[in-house]
């Protein structure tokens, strides 16, 4: 018998099928990843989980989606992480749930930052434009040598806030304090306005501000709500009154104020205030070289 044969003229095999390659996952926005600049699209927002990130992988994160557009940018479980935000130069929004560690918004140049939990020493060190609200505490050296932009703290603050602080051509630093201020509050200040309001404070008992308010100031102004002790002032320093060019001042960082945080600006303005200006602008000129 002759083997039949099978009919290979006009049948095709069925072709095997191919598997198709799965879809890449959508990168998280995690701080220990390169996802950050994927996800950061122009103007979209962006969240960076910052736990257990050390400081240097984060700002690397940061830098990346501000490069790749990003508008808004949250950091949730931040630690301590410093540096925070540091040279940015572009208008971009931060919020930042938890405690960001020191020197965080140096040399910022535009963004606003808002941190929904206490801040570390050195807010604003050298910093150019750009808002940073703190819902909380801040340590010390806030707005070290600053030249524009504000820094709004609701509650207390340490030593030396405010020190040499600069007016910058058109520019006009200004520090608003909700709470009381430590030690040398504006030293060596050479311009700008910190408004101290002593109302939002932990220490209920202690002094509106502590010792030697303004030491060593040469420019700018200090306003205070209520009254300093001269004991607290530095050398050579007395307060004054307020006129209607400083209350227009002052009413505009206690509105601002009042909006950032919630609280009543009718409040704010309820209470007299005095002003800190420096009586020289080379206050110890004659212990180097005689006037």
């Amino acid at each position: 018998m002759t083997k039949a044969s099978s009919p290979k003229s006009g049948v095709k095999k069925a072709a095997k099928p191919v598997a198709k390659a799965a879809k890449p996952a959508k990168p998280v926005a995690k701080a220990g990843t390169k996802a950050v600049a994927k996800t950061a699209t122009p103007g979209k927002a962006v969240t960076i989980d910052a736990a257990g990130v050390y400081y240097k992988q984060l700002n690397e994160r940061i830098r990346e989606a501000v490069a790749a557009g990003a508008k808004e940018i949250t950091l949730v479980n931040v630690n301590g992480q410093r540096y925070i935000a540091d040279g940015v130069a572009a208008e971009v929004k931060f919020t930042i749930q938890g405690v960001p560690g020191q020197d965080m918004a140096a040399f910022m140049r535009g963004p606003v930052i808002r941190v929904e939990a206490n801040a570390q020493d050195g807010v604003g060190n050298t910093m150019d434009d750009g808002r940073v609200i703190v819902n909380g505490l801040a340590g010390d050296v806030i707005g070290y040598a600053m030249r524009g932009g504000r820094i709004m703290i609701k509650g207390d603050v340490g030593y030396r806030v405010g020190i040499h602080m600069k007016a910058y051509k058109e520019k006009l630093p200004t520090i608003v304090v909700g709470g009381k201020s430590g030690d040398f509050l504006g030293e060596y200040m050479a311009g700008g306005v910190i408004l101290l309001l002593g109302m939002f404070t932990d220490k209920p008992e202690d002094p509106i501000t502590g010792r030697s308010l303004g030491t060593g100031m040469h420019g700018g102004v200090i306003y205070v709500r209520g009254e300093v002790p001269d004991y607290q002032l530095g050398p050579g320093l007395h307060t004054q009154p307020v006129d209607e060019t400083d209350m227009k001042m002052i009413r505009e960082l206690s509105e601002d104020f009042a909006t950032e945080f919630k609280v009543s600006a009718k409040t704010i303005l309820s209470k007299p205030f005095v002003k800190v200006k420096p009586f020289s602008h080379r206050p110890y000129g004659n212990m180097y070289v005689p006037a």
